[in-house]
């Protein structure tokens, strides 16, 4: 008997890798089990412009080189243009796709689509990782503007 490979897709901004980001990615790891893989798929620049009304601090590809150097990745993806849940499901055939605890808005366009086009996949949303302070990247962008600020950190 041939066991299909349990496939775990989380997507994302991964700008300022942060605590949050490594949580996220080790519970969608564990969630795929021994022979499973985890495909994260990496949001382009424009996407960031547009969904969070600011560029990213690093590139696509930059973000996409530090996020497929994490041991528990099996496989890291620069997202569609323009931006397709559709081609992503196509593509990559997920049994779950796991969403951080704060992208609600785009959780549920997703599931939104999974219902009007009939596909069957698990949807998950992580849980907060409360241990860490700074478990957002706006946190770490707040956290560097306030000592930007007050001078205790001096930009480049």
């Amino acid at each position: 008997m041939v066991r299909k490979v349990k496939t775990v897709l989380t997507t994302g901004v991964f700008d300022i890798l942060h605590p949050g980001h490594i949580y996220l990615l080790r519970y969608a790891s564990r969630l795929k089990g021994k022979n499973g893989r985890l495909v994260v798929i990496i949001a382009r620049d424009e996407t960031v412009r547009r969904r969070k009304k600011r560029p990213p601090i690093f590139s696509e590809k930059e973000r996409l080189i530090l996020v497929r150097s994490l041991k528990f990745v099996d496989e890291a993806h620069l997202g569609y243009r323009p931006f397709s849940f559709r081609k992503v499901i196509e593509r990559f055939h997920p049994d779950i796709v796991v969403f951080g605890y704060d992208q609600d808005k785009i959780r549920n366009e997703f599931i939104g689509e999974a219902e009007r086009e009939g596909w069957r996949v698990r949807v998950v949303k992580a849980p907060k990782m409360s241990s860490a302070k700074l478990n957002s990247s706006t946190k770490v962008l707040a956290r560097i503007a306030r000592l930007v600020s007050s001078r205790k950190l001096k930009p480049p």
